[in-house]
């Protein structure tokens, strides 16, 4: 898949294409109530990247990391910044209540969804796109492992906030 072509993401069956302000405006109430897997678009180029994560402290955990990390975990000519995944055999969450967890994170409040927390340093966060696929068989963490891996396999290294997998 091309992680840099929205158009080929909805060739995949992703969908949703809605900023994490709307997200945040909506308690993700328009994100459906089933296990699968999203992505965070940066569809605004280059990034700028604040000093101070605006994620909340998880655990009295401080999410922010060195403007250094952050460029070195930047990936050049691609759209997407992070792959995440809601529930599975293992997990009761969906996309609903995942994307509202990590849209809480952003708003300072110290709920755990520390995966993905770099992308709260990236001074456009708000205007980032959350795209999303809901799975109805297959699990959403092998999903998940899968498009990293791809990923990985396009650009050297894996998405900007993924710091794992």
């Amino acid at each position: 898949m091309l992680y840099d072509n929205i158009e080929e993401m909805k060739d995949f069956g992703f969908k949703g294409f809605e900023t994490v302000e709307t997200l945040m405006m909506y308690e993700c109430s328009q994100v459906p109530k089933q296990k699968g897997i999203y992505f965070v678009l940066n569809t605004n180029g280059s990034p700028s990247f604040l000093q101070q994560s605006v994620g909340g402290h998880f655990k009295k955990r401080n999410p922010t990391v060195s403007v250094n990390e952050l460029k070195e975990n930047w990936v050049d000519n691609t759209l997407v910044v992070y792959i995440g995944k809601a529930g599975g055999s293992n997990s009761k969450a969906t996309l609903q209540s995942r994307l509202k967890q990590y849209m809480r994170f952003g708003e300072s409040e110290p709920v755990g969804h520390w995966g993905g927390r770099l992308i709260w340093q990236l001074a456009n966060n708000r205007d980032l796109t959350i795209c999303y696929k809901t799975l109805s068989s297959s699990e959403p963490r092998d999903e998940e492992k899968k498009l990293i891996l791809d990923f990985e396999a396009n650009y050297g290294k894996m998405p900007f906030a993924n710091l794992s997998h």
